[in-house]
């Protein structure tokens, strides 16, 4: 793979921040029994292992049922609640933006997101295979939900793919295609 590999030591300390932020919520999550999945370019990088890029924000998802209590946990552990839809609710601590999508199942028993009924994910997409990324372990969406997600962000958000989106895209088919032949 040719993501660039970053250290914390030579990495701003962006990433740093971040990744205490991330544990934070994990811990939250785990000691209020909520399950939590990492998605987005730090779901790729825990894949991977390893700090490939700076990120601009933390992506993860939870069980609608667990949203209040999540949202009552975080502002107890100092989080700012930025923004708040049927779809998602959005903080921020020490300039790190953290997103959460809110997903449930269906009268059918597919998982869509929330408030998003056509936005139906991969019956597999929330696994239970744990990464770690600097000590930090943590649920992370299915490669290949990860990856049709990449494919359909134009489509779901009118937004062109941006070049990092692109790269995902080639990284997450490769790691699919390894695993496959492994």
């Amino acid at each position: 793979m040719d993501f660039k590999d970053f250290t914390l030591e030579n990495e701003n300390n962006t990433s740093k921040v971040q990744l205490t932020i991330l544990q934070e919520i994990n811990e939250v999550c785990l000691s209020n029994n909520l399950n939590l999945w990492l998605r987005g370019g730090w779901a790729i990088d825990f894949i991977l292992g390893r700090i490939t890029r700076s990120h601009s924000d933390i992506d993860l998802v939870t069980w609608i049922q667990n949203r209040e209590h999540l949202e009552q946990a975080l502002v107890k552990a100092g989080f700012q609640k930025k923004i708040v839809s049927e779809f998602q609710t959005d903080f921020l601590k020490n300039n790190v933006d953290v997103s959460f999508v809110f997903v449930r199942l269906s009268d059918e028993g597919k998982i869509v997101a929330n408030g998003f009924p056509d936005w139906v994910w991969r019956k597999d997409a929330l696994t239970n295979e744990l990464y770690t990324v600097h000590g930090i372990s943590i649920n992370v969406l299915n490669l290949h939900h990860l990856l049709e997600e990449k494919r359909v962000y134009e489509q779901g958000t009118g937004r062109k793919l941006r070049p990092k989106d692109h790269k995902s895209i080639e990284v997450l088919q490769q790691i699919i295609n390894e695993k496959a032949s492994s």
